[in-house]
């Protein structure tokens, strides 16, 4: 191992929507957390894995954004954002570039104030305003917090992300990988796949019911002597309402969601796919601890 060699974990912070699933997978060069314009897009914490064969590894630790939490699932989700501070070598700060620190910032901002590891400050969305905005955003957000860095740059066209991993890379401690090189991720596929199918339903469906669905893995198997794999899921909602909404018109909203599911998962497991969806209705399940954890929101170190 080359004693230049460093590896280190990475998190990105920041409120709901700010582009950090967007960031993480134009890092890596591949899609594994979900985006989505939606609030609380990402409910688990994603391990995704950099690799340079010159610098070394960088593992990113994708977290649920910090917000007011209003029900079981949602304090699930802050205490897995917020605890993910103290465990990792650097902090990635995510806002979006305007003038002014509104109340979501400031409450990242204290908690910010109680850690001792290294932030870096990453104002994104820079192609969405004129530069002298980025500049002015900088400036603001300078004078409240003590950041090691400050890098603008565009998530979404990948503008200024290589400057980003040099000065990651700076702050990581000399080390050896954690992962092997060819390592992407530390969701099994099952995850990833009932994140792909809930990203799609994120986009099809209206404001109010995505927050209440989960997506469950009931089978994943390959056909013998074929590239051809039979995943059977469901989406759980919670209310007879959602199901119909879900479902759609003469199922068209159901097959919307197959349809742009399976695309995504054929790219991923690279063959052919039969998706079979179905919806069931559990009542209230964010606020049940033993559903929240049958549906994959697994809190480890809690």
């Amino acid at each position: 191992m080359k004693q230049s060699m460093k590896s280190g974990f990475v998190t990105l912070i920041g409120r709901p929507n700010v582009g950090k699933s967007t960031l993480m997978n134009r890092l890596i060069g591949q899609k594994i957390a979900i985006t989505s314009k939606k609030p609380q897009t990402t409910r688990n914490r994603i391990q995704t894995v950099y690799t340079d064969s010159e610098r070394g590894q960088i593992v990113f630790v994708d977290t649920p954004g910090i917000h007011k939490a209003k029900n079981r699932l949602g304090e699930y989700m802050v205490n897995v954002a917020e605890k993910s501070l103290k465990e990792v070598d650097v902090i990635l700060w995510l806002v979006e570039p305007v003038e002014y620190i509104g109340a979501g910032e400031q409450h990242i901002i204290d908690k910010l104030k109680k850690v001792t590891t290294p932030v870096i400050l990453v104002v994104n969305k820079t192609d969405t305003v004129k530069k002298e905005t980025v500049l002015l955003s900088i400036d603001t957000y300078r004078k409240v917090y003590d950041f090691a860095e400050i890098v603008p740059l565009s998530a979404m066209k990948g503008d200024n992300t290589d400057v980003l991993c040099e000065q990651i890379f700076k702050y990581l401690p000399y080390g050896p990988m954690f992962y092997d090189e060819d390592t992407i991720t530390d969701q099994p596929e099952r995850q990833i796949v009932a994140e792909m199918i809930r990203e799609k339903a994120l986009h099809a469906l209206d404001e109010e019911v995505p927050h209440g669905i989960a997506v469950s893995i009931d089978r994943m198997k390959g056909r013998k002597g074929a590239r051809i794999m039979d995943i059977d899921a469901t989406i759980i909602c919670e209310r007879d309402s959602h199901k119909g909404i879900i479902i759609g018109k003469g199922g068209a909203t159901l097959k919307k969601i197959g349809t742009n599911a399976r695309f995504e998962i054929e790219r991923l497991l690279e063959c052919h796919v039969n998706l079979k969806l179905w919806v069931k209705v559990k009542k209230d399940w964010r606020d049940s601890d033993f559903l929240i954890k049958n549906f994959g929101y697994k809190d480890d170190n809690a």
